[in-house]
């Protein structure tokens, strides 16, 4: 089975948005950052939240069939690698 790509945790620390594909399978990944002081992340806080789609259309033109949110750990990464691979049909 192919695998989704989910970039690393600081991408998403330095609140980034990552959009990817496999297949017809899209999905947008943002974060959802809460800040220890002006510098720092505060990671137990923070999440990732997750939205997918199937088909050939951007985010903006598609409708969402699925969004579920992970916390901003390690774990949450894999967790969220996982439940959006569960999504390829």
């Amino acid at each position: 089975m192919a695998e989704v790509f989910i970039p690393t945790l600081h991408t998403f620390a330095m609140n980034n948005i990552f959009t990817g594909s496999l297949g017809l399978l899209r999905f947008r990944i943002a974060p959802n950052i809460v800040m220890a002081t002006p510098k720092e992340v505060n990671m137990e806080e923070s999440s990732i939240t997750a939205q997918f789609w199937h088909g050939i259309y951007c985010y903006e033109k598609s409708e969402m069939e699925g969004e579920e949110t992970f916390p901003m750990t390690e774990e949450g990464r894999q967790a969220m690698k996982r439940w959006l691979e569960e999504q390829i049909q």
